[in-house]
């Protein structure tokens, strides 16, 4: 983890610290880290990786209001970018809201729904509670939208969610796992080629999922969390003014969805558009 935030940095220290009498404080660790330079600075640059004007069908939002109590109640879906030299690698993500553990993941050279089809089968793979009503979240993106994709989603009893008017709060979640996986573990770029970058990206998923403490998850790792039940603690404060319009999970109670309940009415049948997957 070799830009690991200061307070997590900080969690992990103390008992180390403590086992040789040593005391640091948080603000501490921030000052010396800050004298040495060796705070970390956010990186702002975007690619646009969605596009939602298609004529596939578009689903609702259906985690506006919901409250996250257990693992594999929601998970949520995005691609974000790796810059490879010459060219862009897209890596796939699918994280469970409870535990915040990656479920499954694709890295690719284009934007194709099968990147997207790969990570969702490993995450189904990767299930631990199969029987669970699950939501599936994302955005409006073709990848999402197209029938392979869809398909694979209503055989496996997964209600899908879609973002509604295009504002990235309404999956913040999903990107702000891009953030973590590619600022913490350095992959905003690389320059080892596509194979040693696809392994770099396993390892590094391997150890966020086992050895990074997530303050959403009362600072457990997403592997121990996905064990648990129940609201977990957050350790950080929630600022009003850092937080102006955020729609975020977790905001008001609101029943468990119906695993069909997303289809029409008419014996719960959904006619998909057999044309293939488009390329973007």
């Amino acid at each position: 983890m070799p830009r690991l935030g200061t307070r997590k940095l900080h969690y992990l220290l103390v008992p180390q610290l403590q086992q040789h009498g040593i005391k640091l404080g948080r603000d501490q660790l921030f000052d010396l880290l800050a004298k040495h330079k060796l705070l970390i600075r956010q990186r702002k640059r975007k690619v646009i990786t969605t596009n939602s004007r298609h004529w596939m069908r578009k689903f609702p939002n259906l985690v506006g209001e919901l409250v996250v109590t257990r693992p594999e109640q929601l998970w949520v879906s995005d691609i974000t970018f790796i810059r490879l030299g010459n060219q862009w690698g897209y890596l796939s993500l699918i994280t469970d809201a409870y535990s915040r553990q990656i479920m499954g993941y694709c890295f690719r050279t284009d934007m194709s729904a099968q990147g997207c089809i790969e990570a969702l089968q490993m995450a189904l793979h990767n299930r631990s509670y199969p029987l669970a009503v699950l939501i599936h979240h994302s955005d409006r993106g073709a990848q999402y939208c197209c029938a392979d994709y869809v398909k694979l989603l209503q055989d496996n009893n997964i209600s899908i969610s879609m973002t509604e008017n295009g504002d990235p709060y309404e999956n913040a979640l999903a990107e702000r796992m891009n953030g973590i996986i590619k600022g913490e573990f350095n992959l905003y770029e690389s320059h080892v080629g596509f194979e040693a970058t696809k392994s770099l990206i396993a390892t590094s998923i391997k150890t966020y999922n086992q050895q990074r403490p997530h303050g959403s998850c009362d600072m457990l790792t997403p592997d121990a969390a996905h064990e648990k039940n129940g609201i977990l603690k957050r350790t950080w404060k929630n600022y009003p003014w850092k937080n102006a319009g955020k729609k975020e999970v977790g905001a008001a109670p609101l029943k468990e969805q119906d695993p069909t309940s997303f289809l029409p009415d008419n014996n719960k049948t959904l006619s998909l558009n057999t044309r293939t997957c488009p390329l973007i």
